[in-house]
C-alpha cells in the first residue's frame, strides 16, 4: 500500500472551494445586475461597521428623494425587524427585513432571494443595507449597480489601512458623525488621502447624519447615479 506521505498534489483531487463559491457568486450578480438593468431599476448596497449609523443616514437621505424618485429598502440582519420596522416608520417607504440565518453578509441568490419581495415595478431606486461588518460582505459581490460604505469618525481616520478591500470596492465612501471630529483624534485630510489610497475614483462626503449636515451632497450623487443607470443603454 502507498503511503499518504508519498502522494503528491497531481495523485489527488483539490477542490479550491472558495474560488468556486466567489466564481458562481459573481456570474449570478452579474446576472442580477443585467436584470436590474432591463428593468431600469438600480440597486446600492450600503455597508458600514456597527454603530456607524447606516440607518440614520439612510432615513435622512431617502427623506430629501422620495419625493423625487421612487425607493424601496431592504434591511439585512442576523436577526430583529428593528432597522426595517425604523426605517417604514421614519419615512413611509416600503422596508423589508432580510434575516441572514447567522450569515455574516448578503450573496447575489440572497439578495434576489430579497428582491423578489420588493415591488419592483413600484421602485426606482432599492437600497440593500447589509449586514454590520467591515469584512464579509465586502467579500460578495450582491449584484448592486455601486457599492457604498458609511464610516464614522469615532472608529477612526486609519480604517482604510485596515480593511483595505471593503475600500477598494466601494464607489462612494460617507464619513459620518463629522460634529463630533473635535472629540476624537480623527484627521479627515488623512482619512481622505488613505482612502485614495486603497481606491482613487471613490468619491468622498463628509456628512452628520444626527444634523443632515452633508446629506444633500450623498442625496445628489444618490439621484444622478440612478437617473444615470436608467437613461444609458
Amino acid at each position: 500500500m502507498q503511503s499518504h506521505k508519498n502522494l503528491t498534489m497531481d495523485q489527488v483531487k483539490v477542490i479550491e472551494i472558495k474560488k468556486s463559491v466567489f466564481e458562481d457568486n459573481d456570474r449570478a450578480a452579474d446576472e442580477l445586475r443585467g436584470e436590474l438593468k432591463k428593468r431600469g431599476v438600480y440597486l446600492l448596497n450600503l455597508m458600514s461597521a456597527p454603530g456607524s449609523g447606516k440607518t440614520t443616514t439612510l432615513i435622512q437621505t431617502i427623506n430629501r428623494l422620495k419625493d423625487k424618485i421612487r425607493i424601496a429598502v431592504m434591511e439585512a440582519d442576523i436577526d430583529s425587524d428593528v432597522d426595517a420596522v425604523k426605517i417604514k416608520e421614519a419615512t413611509g417607504v416600503s422596508s423589508i427585513q432580510l434575516h441572514t440565518g447567522g450569515m455574516c453578509h448578503l450573496d447575489a441568490e440572497m439578495t434576489r432571494q430579497g428582491l423578489d419581495n420588493v415591488d419592483m415595478n413600484g421602485a426606482d431606486l432599492v437600497i440593500l443595507e447589509n449586514v454590520g461588518n467591515l469584512v464579509c460582505p465586502a467579500e460578495f459581490d450582491t449584484g448592486a449597480v455601486r457599492n457604498a460604505m458609511i464610516l464614522s469618525v469615532p472608529e477612526g481616520h486609519d480604517k482604510p489601512l485596515k480593511y483595505p478591500l471593503m475600500f477598494s470596492v466601494c464607489d462612494v465612501v460617507v464619513i459620518n458623525k463629522i460634529d463630533v471630529m473635535p472629540y476624537f483624534d480623527f484627521d479627515l485630510d488623512k482619512c481622505k488621502e488613505y482612502i485614495r489610497m486603497r481606491n482613487p475614483k471613490a468619491t468622498v462626503i463628509p456628512v452628520c447624519a444626527k444634523t443632515g449636515e452633508g446629506i444633500d451632497a450623498f442625496a445628489d450623487w444618490l439621484i444622478h447615479e440612478v437617473h444615470t443607470w436608467q437613461n444609458t443603454n
